[in-house]
């Protein structure tokens, strides 16, 4: 429970500092984490980026201000890092559903984005097995696609992108020419900052025997936290993934490295109750 109170502690900080341009290595650490490990935790534990996170905020408070006091809207934009009125009035809008100017008028509706707090709450009531893996660097070879996740984005475009592969062939060929027969979902160059990775089915592959129309990426050397999600797919693997960043980062002494995190599928029927795949995480030990 440690790492959620300083989680806490590095949201107070960040609440303290809502009038100045965010320090995300300062920030990172009030949390004793790294940048990379604080963004990705606190996107898998609240669904929002911290940027998305502070912009609400900031509108929030600069709603708030321009309804009870008569500064201008220029110096309320300039307050909450806002470069030109028209930057800030566009920002707002799209929160508010108004321009700022109508903000003042009595009776118009607001919208509130409350500060996140963490209610610290008795979990681990279920076991969560794991093992720690080296793999030395390999290369994976098919398809990829960039997605966002905000607003969940990235769960409708990857089953998308699993449904179009299944259609064209692609899964049927990787497939037959995988290592052990498993296929994989390699989230590659995320951007926690922003939200938005690179999503590859994959397989561990000699690149030759695919031929045209297939990318592949280098997978560095790591050391990995593996778990095992039971139950159909996507629906197991999304609540592991919540449950890692949730339980089992706060309650170990190991951090993300920022390195790809991959899921591992192994032949069967997907959507059986009694499927297994894995969730392969990077990691490395806190400093």
């Amino acid at each position: 429970m440690d790492a959620l109170i300083r989680m806490q502690e590095a949201i107070d900080a960040m609440e303290r500092l809502m009038e100045e341009r965010l320090d995300m290595e300062e920030i990172a650490k009030v949390a004793y984490m790294s940048p990379f490990h604080f963004q990705r935790m606190f996107h898998m534990i609240t669904g929002m980026t911290v940027a998305e996170y502070t912009r609400k905020r900031k509108l929030t408070m600069a709603a708030q201000e321009l309804a009870l006091t008569s500064a201008k809207v220029v110096e309320i934009a300039l307050k909450y890092g806002y470069d030109s009125p028209e930057s800030f009035t566009k920002a707002f809008r799209k929160i508010h559903g108004i321009p700022p100017s109508e903000a003042r008028q009595p009776g118009v509706p607001l919208k509130a984005f409350p500060r996140i707090s963490f209610h610290l709450s008795l979990e681990g009531d279920q076991d969560m097995d794991y093992r720690i893996v080296e793999k030395e660097a390999f290369t994976v070879v098919g398809k990829s696609i960039e997605v966002t996740c905000k607003d969940g984005e990235q769960s409708r475009e990857i089953a998308r992108q699993w449904q179009a592969c299944h259609a064209d062939g692609t899964i049927a060929k990787l497939g037959s020419v995988a290592a052990g027969g498993l296929l994989l979902g390699v989230c590659l160059d995320m951007k926690p900052e922003t939200g938005d990775l690179t999503y590859m089915i994959a397989a561990e592959a000699d690149p030759a025997k695919l031929g045209a129309g297939y990318s592949q990426r280098t997978i560095p050397s790591s050391a990995w936290a593996v778990f095992t999600a039971v139950g159909p797919v996507p629906w197991s693997i999304q609540s592991m993934f919540g449950r890692i960043f949730q339980e089992w980062f706060p309650g170990t002494g190991f951090e993300h490295s920022g390195a790809p995190e991959m899921e591992v599928y192994p032949p069967g029927d997907t959507t059986a109750d009694d499927y297994r795949c894995e969730i392969w995480i990077p990691i490395v030990k806190k400093a």
